[in-house]
């Protein structure tokens, strides 16, 4: 397991609040759109229950422009 494995939606957006991110709307599906102000990004978070997957999760930071250490650290 990397060290991106185990988060659950609610800590995703929690985190993504600390970095600016805003709720936009809801998108296709169970997922949802996220905007942040400051960077003028988007990115999209699946609202699924239990853990999402590592990969999901450096993508959605990846859309958000936010590295990996910084997301751990905050």
């Amino acid at each position: 397991m990397g060290k991106l494995s185990g988060f659950k939606y609610r800590e995703i957006a929690k985190k993504l609040q600390e970095f600016g991110f805003e709720f936009f709307r809801e998108a296709k599906g169970s997922h949802e759109i996220w905007y942040s102000e400051n960077t003028d990004r988007y990115t999209t978070i699946p609202k699924h229950s239990g853990d999402m997957p590592e990969g999901t999760v450096r993508s959605i930071l990846k859309q958000a422009n936010i590295e990996v250490n910084q997301f751990l650290n905050l």
